[in-house]
């Protein structure tokens, strides 16, 4: 099975360098190419590929611009001539950041990568997940977070929402931040699904703290929540949301 496969740059010359080692990877597609953040954005949705290739800095929409807006949810190699913006990449739960010129045994790393990631989030991850919810008959109503030399116990029902940052998470409550190391998908496991939804792949939402669901022209969602913080709905979690509407 090919993973299909996006770019998006404004060059046409980074867009052709991509497109020539994607030709080195039998089990990627190329199946579409942008040269602007609003073309990005209707063809992420409509052709909803594996994987894109992202520049960040693009006339009328930066690269963070297309991954606010796009409800389809696919795995994410920013490519871009810029280190500055690296850290808020791996916010957004990229897989990898390239900076132009891009090498091609470092494009070979990043597809590994992506790859792994697949692998592993769709299969085995998600297998793991759905067993462990299956078997569960009570999850933990508090857990210990780390704030500075201290550990905190903090009850389970105070975190509001819970954001993938790389290969940590962001638990934020009414009144505090904080960081844990363990992934989105480990804290998943142990927290009610019942209460907790998963609304984006790098998304968690306490279903008490939800004020609102913006409901799109073109199918889309988008969660409000009751501290004005809103997410996007990615299509392969509004089951979940929509279970919830009577």
């Amino acid at each position: 099975m090919s993973i299909t496969c996006l770019i998006i740059d404004d060059e046409p010359l980074a867009r052709e360098l991509v497109r020539e080692f994607l030709e080195q990877h039998n089990d990627l597609k190329l199946i579409g190419e942008c040269s602007k953040g609003t073309e990005a954005v209707e063809k992420i949705d409509e052709l909803r590929p594996d994987l894109i290739f992202l520049d960040v800095q693009m006339p009328g929409m930066t690269g963070f611009d297309v991954l606010d807006k796009i409800e389809h949810d696919p795995f994410v190699i920013f490519t871009t001539a810029y280190d500055q913006y690296a850290i808020k990449a791996f916010e957004k739960n990229a897989v990898d950041y390239l900076l132009k010129p891009i090498d091609q045994e470092r494009f070979k790393l990043a597809v590994d990568r992506a790859l792994a990631r697949m692998n592993s989030e769709n299969n085995v991850g998600e297998l793991l997940r759905s067993i462990k919810t299956e078997n569960r008959t009570s999850y933990d109503s508090h857990i210990f977070v780390q704030k500075s030399e201290k550990l905190i116990n903090l009850p389970v029902e105070e975190i509001e929402h819970l954001e993938a940052s790389g290969d940590y998470t962001i638990l934020t409550t009414k009144n505090d931040q904080f960081v844990s190391s363990s992934g989105i998908g480990k804290l998943e496991e142990i927290l009610n699904p019942e209460i907790f939804i998963r609304v984006h792949r790098s998304t968690i939402i306490n279903i008490n703290s939800l004020k609102e669901i913006e409901k799109h022209f073109n199918g889309g969602m988008v969660v409000k929540m009751n501290n004005g913080k809103t997410f996007p709905v990615s299509r392969t979690y509004a089951k979940l949301i929509r279970k919830k509407v009577v």
